[in-house]
This record gives structure tokens, sequence and C-alpha cells, in this order.
């Protein structure tokens, strides 16, 4: 019986070691780069700061740059999002040789606020986890956090109105903005529905899931709190208790996924905001978000004659909503986004002719767009 020949495995062995030596190498090559990179970095900063700080380095417009022209150059085989997160990264590692950024979000661990600042800022960051919204405005202003990351609208459920009110008595700024998408997952450490006596999750969770609880959980009771990490918490250590909360939470606090993409909407979204103490510089892509109100916002064409400015030169608006000002009973502020940045020479026409009507006019941010 003739034998067969070991030839093609010996040849199929040699090919994938020469693949490998070549992977090696270019592994090299990379690993060389990104140190100097890290140098050029590095140096930089110093050149800023005499005394060798990095606090006032991040520039979020000259990332969003880097960021955008990494996709134009991307034509595969990787997607565009893993291309955003390698280059994230390797600016937040470089960022974070001097020391890194204090970030403050909504905590506890495990929410989506917290991916919202690892998208944006990378994992190179010391994130610090706060107990509400207010802490964060707060924390940011007092210079105990370089920068901040709050929720400011969900694509099914609209504005959420507490980051909007904190506005009228911050002087922060908006440096950037994240969208996000919003898988909810329904978990606890019960193994069936049967055992749920309450479903704990931050309002506009129970809100974004509100079709599927219908179905599938009608006479649980649905406990609003701070936030869906604290559910979460809540679901480890109450006995009836389950959560509705991102997957990475149940990951945190031990607890099995009962339900998968419980939302609603296939495409829920939310918008977060980073606040800083800064205004930036034009990046080429960017959003300005205004406060502004008028002397008497119950009188006719208020509004319009407010807001004329803005389609005389030729601006978009992409959203409006109004607040209570807080002055009186029934007068109101006005939170705008426009296209564009404060700088730019058609939008700084726009806002002075905006300014001499206003009897509010403030420039909360300009900002770029969200890089995916």
């Amino acid at each position: 019986m003739a034998r067969r020949s070991s030839a093609p495995k010996q040849s199929s062995v040699t090919a994938l070691a020469s693949l490998r030596a070549q992977i090696d190498a270019v592994d090299e090559r990379l690993h060389a780069l990104i140190n100097e990179r890290a140098r050029l970095a590095q140096r930089a900063g110093i050149s800023k700061h005499q005394d060798g700080h990095t606090v006032d380095f991040y520039r979020p417009e000259r990332e969003a740059e880097v960021l955008r022209k990494a996709l134009d150059r991307n034509h595969g085989p990787l997607r565009n999002e893993e291309i955003v997160r390698l280059f994230r990264e390797i600016m937040s590692a470089c960022l974070a040789q001097e020391e890194p950024l204090k970030v403050a979000f909504l905590g506890p661990e495990g929410t989506f606020t917290q991916q919202a600042v690892l998208k944006h800022f990378g994992h190179s960051v010391r994130a610090l986890a706060l107990s509400t919204v207010d802490e964060v405005f707060q924390e940011v202003e007092n210079g105990a956090a370089d920068f901040g990351v709050v929720a400011i609208e969900n694509s099914s459920e609209g504005t959420i109105t507490n980051t909007l009110d904190r506005f009228l008595a911050s002087a922060l700024r908006i440096c950037g903005e994240v969208e996000l998408r919003i898988h909810h997952c329904l978990m606890g450490k019960m193994d069936s529905f049967a055992k749920i006596m309450r479903v704990c999750a931050h309002s506009q969770a129970l809100a974004q899931s509100r079709g599927w609880l219908n179905e599938h959980l009608p006479d649980v009771e649905r406990v609003p709190v701070a936030s869906n990490a604290e559910g979460a918490r809540r679901a480890r250590d109450e006995q009836g208790s389950a959560a509705i909360a991102g997957e990475i939470a149940a990951e945190v606090y031990g607890l099995r996924v009962l339900a998968a993409d419980i939302e609603d909407r296939a495409d829920n979204s939310t918008r977060f905001l980073v606040l800083g103490r800064k205004l930036l510089r034009a990046s080429g892509a960017d959003r300005t978000t205004l406060l502004l109100s008028v002397g008497d916002t119950q009188s006719p064409g208020a509004l319009q004659r407010l807001l004329e400015p803005l389609a005389k030169h030729g601006i978009s608006m992409s959203r409006i909503e109004s607040r209570p000002s807080r002055r009186r009973k029934w007068d109101y502020v006005f939170f705008i986004d426009i296209d564009g940045h404060a700088e730019d020479a058609s939008v700084a026409k726009a806002l002075s002719a905006l300014k001499k009507r206003a009897s509010l006019f403030r420039v909360l941010g300009s900002y770029p767009r969200a890089v995916l």
C-alpha cells in the first residue's frame, strides 16, 4: 500500500509560519511607530506648558480631526468603528503619559454613561463615578474633574430635562458629544420571569422598554432608580428584584441576562454631552448649542423674531427645546442646537444679530460633532 505524501501538509505549515513571521514584523513596526507617536505627543505637551503639566493639552477638536482623517483613509478590511476605537485608544494612551484625564460620570460602575466616557476618551482615563448629575457638574466646576459626561437626549424618549436645567445655573461649556447605541437587557439572580416581583431601572430605561414590559411582565412593579447600575445593584441584593441595564452591568454585578435587546426600537440611541470649562476652536464639522430667551416669551411671534437671523444667514437649526426660566411663571428659555462653529463667518454674523434681540444669550459650546 502506497504511503501518502506529507508534502502538502508541510507546505501548509511552512506557509503559516511565513505569514506569522510577516505579522510579527508588522507588529514590530507598529510598536515602534506607536512609541514614536507617544514621544511626539509628550514633547508637544511639554512645549505648551513650561511646568510640563498636560491638563490643558487635551484638544477635543484636534482628536476629532485625527479620527476623521483615519476614517477617510480606511478602505478595509477593518470596519470604521474598529478604526475609530483603535485610534481613540492610541490617543488616550499617549495623552495619559503625564497624568490621566479625570472624567466624571453618573455612576455607579456599569452605566451607559460610563460606556460613553470610554467611547469618547478611551480607557486611559481616570473615570469618576458620581451619584447624581448635579455632582458631575459640581466636580467639573470646582476642578476636581477635568471633564464630565452627561446624557442629554434619547432617540425614543427625547430630552433628559434635569441635564438641561443644570445649565441654567452653571458656567460650564459643552466640549463634545457622544452617540451611543443603547441595548437594554433584563437581568437578575432568578432563573425565570415568574420569580420577578419588581423591575428596577432608570426612568428612561423603563420608558424605552415600555412595550416589551407591557407584553412580557405586565403585572410586575416598575421601580425608577437613579441609574441602571443602581437597579442592577438592587437586583443583586434584593430577592425578587430584576433590573434593566446594559450587558456590562450583568458582568459587574454577577447577574443572569434573562432577556436581551428588550428596547422597543432597534435604533434606540442616546446622545451624551462632554462638559468642560473652555470654548474650543473649530474642527471643521461642528455643532453649537445656545441658551436664549426674550423679554416676553408669551407675546405673538416672539420666538420667530428671535430666531429670524438664523434663517437670514442660512444657519440650520437641528434642535430646539424650551424650559421654564425660573424667573417668573410661564416664562421660558430656549436651548437650541445649530450647525457650524460660533467662529464660522456666517454663524458669527447670525449670532451677533441674534444677541441684539435676546434678553438672555449664551453660547454653551461650539464642539465637534460625534464621530460615529
